[in-house]
């Protein structure tokens, strides 16, 4: 699904990672990290892509501070640890300011 953004500005977290071989909980907890992204002020959505292994996600939010409050959210930072310790081996984060959107 694609997300509805509202007009620019605002931000794009690109999270885009290598799995390691079975689930280890990684699908539950992948929906719950989904849910309380939502429930996070300043969210504005996500879109998400894996093949192969390799997984591109997307979540877009309001501000610069919302991303961080999110990177602090306590559930978030022990999921985050249990993605480095098992779920990937590999993994990059880039933070992005959209400054133009439009649609072809």
């Amino acid at each position: 699904m694609i997300a509805h953004t509202p007009a620019p500005p605002y931000y794009a977290v690109i999270f885009s990672s290598l799995r390691t071989e079975g689930d280890h909980g990684y699908a539950q907890a992948a929906a719950r990290m989904l849910e309380l992204a939502r429930e996070q002020p300043g969210f504005l959505g996500v879109e998400s892509a894996r093949e192969d292994g390799l997984g591109i996600t997307v979540s877009y939010w309001r501000s610069e501070a919302a991303i961080l409050a999110w990177k602090e959210q306590a559930e978030h930072r022990v999921a985050r640890e249990q993605g480095r310790a098992t779920w990937y081996s590999a993994f990059q984060t880039r933070v992005c300011k959209v400054e133009r959107a439009y649609r072809s």
